[in-house]
């Protein structure tokens, strides 16, 4: 029976391979420290967090989220430890909230590794405090407790850290922080949260639930419980309470998958779990007609998947919550697998070890069996695992196979046959595709990364060629070229999907560099003037921009948008700037911080061709700026995370096929559409 604590209250562990599983409303960072018999932090080496995230025996977060799982093997830790103090934080410098009497209570839960409950505690009464101590964990006798602390700092991590003794608290607090916003910044942004009726839930066929491994709200808000819908028969119920808050539309309980899912049996694995693509919970808008050729669901197995099921007021509402939908199961399955086999490691170290501990085994037959006898387990748990994640793949896949055909042209990549047939919108769509993205388990599921519009933050194309392997073999002169076209087919895509004059693309190009790219928008004239050149050319345009930045936010603050000159352009601006940072003096580069920063909330946006390295001259002045942008790149490189889990997911640029002129006709119909608006 899982205990439920309040501050100060104390649980006998019952085993020492542990999971303390985190859930916030927000993104919190996650840490752990060690300490001796009086609570001593003794150095850095003893501290686990998203810059250094393994010790021996814990195995923390690296990056901030809204869900946490932290592994911890206490018989693993060294000798001289006797407290693990669990620690989160809310960071800083990322415009986020910055004290827990602003955000959900959090909630913390111990388990086992095969998620059986063991206490759980939320910690409630925080306020101005920015920094807590959750739990921690304590030796007494030899004996392994567990103790709700909830012990809060207003001068947050910095303050916790020199409590328990740790030197320098200021300066390691900065580091943790710095490698907190790195991973922020390499995070896609999940969607905004939803209403309880905007969920996407997976229910199970027949009386059996589904498997651990499988996915059940993948569009939930992000500071949800990070784990799949269970059967009570098979994971332990949480408690009710305040640790629900966070999740209110959740019809069934959650929890975070642990490493034996795929190892132990279940309800839903015994029967194969497949999920099903029914949504009972739809209240304001029908599900699609499956098409005529679609073949019946047969009893007791899932309806087939159509293109839309989730919910929404428009089909293209469906389609991105269905999306998102399935980036979130890939992303939880995945890690549930992972998980799966990472336990049946361990164990079979674990058995290993008892095995080898006894010197007669160490020789002779009984330690060969015994080392056979432990690989063939771990080579079962490891088996069952993939074929739990197949399953959770194939039905992924299918639901793929018919998603990305029915994709708007917002949605759909350049070879998709709608782009050929696209007329220029009268309102600008929820989201704009700007790539792929897929995990190493199965590169052929692809997944649209789509980006809200108006756009929420810059983008940046990184040309350099020590970002990644693939770019490295590329010859520079040439990826150069490949990032500029990159930044093109972007341009285009957001002038095609905008009406008519409501969207206009301004160019920076110092050197005159990338006329060859970018020829199909100067030919087709839908530039809102020529490509800038030379220092007055980048300072023009720089400041026209600045401008209408000022004068935009000036008028939204003084509630006076009706006063703005007649001639501000009021429409959404993008400034694509080619080869920074050269071209650019201080006080350029001052200004586009300033676009960087203040642009996008008066609808002015940075899509910036630039390799890092050429700008280390400027130090950590660019660094704000890096960050607030969304890397992207020309070539294949796997550094963009998922909010969920963090797994490093594989970004794959969008390219026009081979021969074909949809660019080119795209960009007629823009320009078409300009004349006939008379803009």
């Amino acid at each position: 029976m899982t205990a439920e604590l309040v501050r100060g209250q104390n649980h006998v562990l019952p085993q020492t391979r542990l999971e303390i599983r985190v859930s916030a409303g927000t993104p919190v960072v996650a840490g752990a420290t060690l300490g001796d018999e009086r609570g001593t932090v003794h150095g850095i080496e003893w501290i686990a967090h998203p810059g250094s995230p393994q010790l021996p025996g814990l195995d923390v977060s690296q990056q901030a989220a809204a869900d946490h799982r932290l592994a911890v093997d206490l018989e693993a830790l060294p000798a001289g430890v006797h407290r693990v103090t669990v620690l989160l934080a809310l960071p800083v410098g990322v415009g986020g909230p910055v004290r827990f009497g602003a955000v959900p209570a959090p909630f913390v839960a111990v388990t086992g590794v095969d998620g059986t409950g063991i206490a759980t505690f939320t910690l409630t009464d925080l306020d101005a405090e920015s920094a807590v101590s959750a739990l921690e964990l304590y030796r007494r006798q030899d004996a392994w407790k567990v103790r709700a602390v909830g012990q809060g700092y207003a001068g947050g991590l910095a303050e916790m850290l020199a409590d328990q003794g740790v030197t320098d608290a200021a300066a390691l607090a900065a580091t943790v922080q710095e490698a907190v916003a790195r991973g922020l910044a390499r995070s896609v942004a999940p969607p905004p949260p939803r209403t309880p009726e905007g969920d996407r839930v997976r229910h199970a066929t027949g009386s059996a639930g589904l498997r651990p491994t499988a996915p059940s709200s993948a569009l939930g808000t992000p500071g949800s419980p990070a784990g799949p819908a269970t059967t009570p028969a098979t994971w332990p119920q949480p408690p009710s309470g305040p640790a629900h808050t966070t999740q209110p539309h959740s019809t069934q309980p959650h929890t975070a998958p642990g490493p034996a899912a795929a190892g132990t049996p279940t309800a839903g694995s015994s029967t194969g779990g497949p999920i099903d693509y029914v949504h009972p919970r739809r209240q304001h808008a029908a599900p699609p007609t499956p098409p005529p050729s679609a073949p019946p669901a047969q009893p007791g197995q899932p309806a087939q998947p159509v293109a839309g099921d989730a919910t929404g007021w428009s089909m293209d509402e469906r389609l991105y919550n269905q999306i998102w939908g399935m980036f979130e199961d890939l992303a939880r399955a995945v890690a549930a697998h992972r998980s799966a086999v990472d336990f049946a490691e361990s164990r079979m170290d674990q058995e290993l070890d008892r095995a080898l501990s006894d010197p007669r085994n160490r020789i002779g037959g009984a330690g060969d069996h015994a080392r056979e006898a432990a690989r063939a387990k771990r080579d079962e748990l490891a088996s069952r695992a993939r074929e739990a994640l197949d399953r959770d793949l194939d039905q992924l896949s299918a639901e793929a196979a018919v998603v990305e055909p029915a994709l708007p042209a917002a949605y759909a990549g350049w070879g998709n046959p709608v782009w050929h047939a696209h007329r220029i919108p009268m309102e600008i769509p929820m989201a704009l595709r700007i790539g792929d993205l897929h995990l190493p388990e199965r590169t052929d599921l692809r997944i649209p990364l789509l980006v809200r519009l108006p756009l929420e933050r810059g983008m940046w194309v990184d040309s350099g060629r020590t970002a990644s392997e693939a770019a490295a073999v590329i010859d520079p002169d040439r990826l150069r070229g490949r990032a500029m076209e990159t930044a093109v087919a972007h341009a285009a895509r957001l002038l095609a999907v905008y009406p008519p004059g409501e969207f206009a693309v301004h160019v920076i190009d110092p050197a005159g560099s990338a006329a060859g790219p970018l020829a199909p928008l100067v030919d087709a004239g839908v530039l809102a003037g020529p490509p800038a050149a030379g220092p007055g050319g980048v300072a023009s345009v720089l400041a026209h921009l600045t401008r209408r930045v000022d004068l935009v936010q000036m008028a939204v603050r003084g509630g006076a948008a009706d006063s703005l000159p007649p001639d501000l352009d009021t429409g959404e601006q993008l400034l694509v700037v080619n080869d920074f940072p050269h071209g650019f003096d201080d006080r350029a580069v001052t200004q586009l911080r300033y676009l960087a920063d203040e642009g996008p909330a008066v609808g002015v946006h940075l899509l910036m061709i630039a390799d890092r390295e050429e700008a280390r001259a400027y130090g950590p002045v660019l660094d704000p700026l890096w960050r607030s942008l969304l890397r992207i790149t020309p070539v294949a490189d796997n550094h963009l995370a998922d909010p969920w889990v963090g797994h490093a997911w594989t970004y794959e640029p969008l390219t026009i096929p081979q021969g074909s002129r949809v660019l080119e006709q795209v960009l007629a119909a823009v320009a078409a559409a300009r004349r006939a608006a008379g803009r």
